[in-house]
């Protein structure tokens, strides 16, 4: 008799159609409602992915999970409410929830080392608060799972099979060990129930295969000399298709991609399938789309792979490729009432840390010689010198597509356009200031759901928000020969260094955000950091 191993996670849900996510411990039948789809089976773990169509826009429907026509889910014993899917309103408010960075850990809610889950915390809230907070999305900005930081369980789970003395030693090596990371990441009570009931929307970032992924050419040669790269590539990049891209995608997307039919035809085990897709993403970036956007009424919301799609061709780098570029051109210049695009690592720094990234991109480009060259590219990899601003020619691209968007040059501008990041662990908002614009720009970043910088780096990155950072970090750009940026922008919430989530409302073209945190001592308690007016 099947039992259910993982999920159920509600995932993309629109005005009329949902998704529901399982994995299962044998081949069975999975059924939603008035829905079912047969599992299909990966390196000897079994998926279902099941369709829901036919629900009204705006309903909020309470839903079972049955393998085989047995009820497997909810449990009977839980302290949660029944799991709903409720569909997006069109002519309605909207509400999104994001964060990013969350590690693992045994403690259920909350330890001196990584402090609350703000997913178990913004759990027992909602399930106390009731169907009237629901967000329409939760948005996982990057680093769901940490493969080159695994938790105590699954470091155990590694040792009971494999001699950790041989690389990558307690990192994750395989599929199997994926398999099991993600488990144990998303099993825990208050954390399964909240991906039951609130729609999930992820993109990935470094840690989800390994910390400072193509952060340049020079990390990808080094990392292509690791003889055990290779099987971690396909483990990481097909782990994430499964567990996470897959249920990113529409209704017409699943039914046009090739993999989710193979996989779905076959008789047996698909995982060469799934390997060979898995390396020919990272061999070639432009044979697969990680991004995709959403509509909820009348705002876009478009998740950006900065990761994946990046080009590191020395002096020609670029953090979104060419055919990833055109594609989130024609996204963004579409009319909308606000325009949220989601990149995992933020657009708008503070600008001296901006700035010092440009200066190092220049500097490893030769402006400075060869040895400097070397020495920034060290430099690069050591203090993570990989977001926009190391960038510059996706980030002039960036800035001057979002000015025109704003200007009105493009049809009706939007009341606002916000940048949604995470990755660098703590949260703030950043203002942009654009001449003539009939729109606002934002950059709202929230890091980390669970994993919180340490007391020297919060000094460190508190001393590069300030404004005599910003000149500094300009003066030596101008050293490397690197221009101003076409736009300014300063911090004016923040930063906050608590493990947080931010709340982003929409109502019409208002748009308004929140962060929210929580303590070891109250971990089912939110409180309010800050907030802020948007458009």
């Amino acid at each position: 008799m099947a039992q259910i191993v993982l999920g159920p996670m509600l995932r993309r849900v629109d005005e009329s159609t949902a998704a529901v996510w399982v994995e299962t411990d044998s081949p069975c039948r999975v059924g939603v409602l008035d829905a079912s789809a047969a599992t299909f089976t990966v390196h000897g773990h079994h998926y279902a992915l099941v369709e829901v169509s036919g629900l009204a826009p705006g309903s909020v429907t309470p839903y079972t999970v049955t393998l085989d026509g047995r009820t497997a889910w909810p449990e009977a014993d839980s302290e949660f409410p029944p799991p709903v899917i409720r569909t997006v309103n069109p002519d309605g408010d909207h509400r999104l929830v994001l964060g990013s960075c969350r590690v693992s850990a045994d403690e259920q809610y909350g330890d001196a080392r990584f402090g609350v889950d703000m997913l178990a915390a913004f759990a027992h809230q909602l399930a106390a608060d009731g169907d009237g907070t629901r967000p329409d999305a939760l948005l996982m900005l990057g680093d769901q799972v940490y493969a080159d930081i695994p938790p105590e369980e699954v470091r155990q789970f590694i040792r009971d099979r494999r001699d950790v003395s041989v690389p990558p030693g307690e990192e994750i090596a395989d599929f199997e060990e994926y398999a099991e990371l993600y488990r144990q990441s998303w099993a825990q009570p208050a954390v399964r129930w909240l991906l039951s009931t609130v729609p999930m929307l992820a993109i990935f970032d470094d840690h989800d295969l390994r910390d400072d992924w193509n952060t340049s050419m020079a990390w990808r040669d080094t990392m292509l000399k690791q003889p055990w790269w290779k099987r971690r590539v396909i483990a990481g990049l097909g782990s994430y298709w499964i567990y996470q891209h897959l249920g990113n995608m529409s209704p017409k997307d699943r039914a046009e991609d090739p993999l989710f039919a193979a996989l779905r035809e076959s008789d047996g085990d698909g995982a060469a399938a799934l390997d060979e897709f898995a390396w020919r993403a990272w061999e070639d970036s432009t044979s697969v789309r990680w991004s995709f956007q959403q509509e909820f009424g009348g705002t876009r919301l478009i998740m950006l792979d900065s990761r994946c799609a990046r080009d590191l061709t020395p002096r020609k780098r670029r953090i979104v490729d060419e055919p990833e570029w055109d594609w989130f051109r024609e996204q963004a210049t579409a009319e909308c009432d606000q325009l949220l695009i989601a990149s995992s690592v933020p657009v708008l720094l503070p600008t001296g840390l901006h700035y010092v990234e440009s200066w190092n991109e220049a500097v490893c480009d030769g402006v400075w010689g060869k040895t400097f060259a070397k020495l920034a590219e060290k430099i690069r990899q050591t203090i993570d010198l990989e977001h926009w601003g190391a960038f510059r020619e996706s980030f002039q691209r960036m800035s001057f597509l979002i000015m025109e968007r704003v200007r009105g040059n493009w049809g009706k501008a939007p009341a606002a356009v916000v940048f949604l990041s995470g990755d660098v662990h703590y949260s703030y908002l950043a203002k942009a200031r654009i001449r003539s614009a009939r729109g606002m720009v934002h950059q709202v970043t929230c890091s980390a759901i669970r994993h919180p910088l340490p007391r020297l780096l919060r000094w460190a990155n508190v001393v590069g928000s300030v404004r005599v950072a910003g000149i500094f970090g300009y003066l030596l750009a101008r050293l490397a020969r690197v221009h101003r940026t076409p736009f300014s922008w300063r911090m004016n919430r923040g930063p906050w260094f608590d493990n947080a989530l931010a709340t982003v409302d929409l109502s019409g073209r208002k748009t308004r955000a929140r962060w929210h945190t929580a303590s070891v001592a109250e971990p089912k308690r939110l409180r309010e950091l800050g907030s802020a007016e948007l458009s």
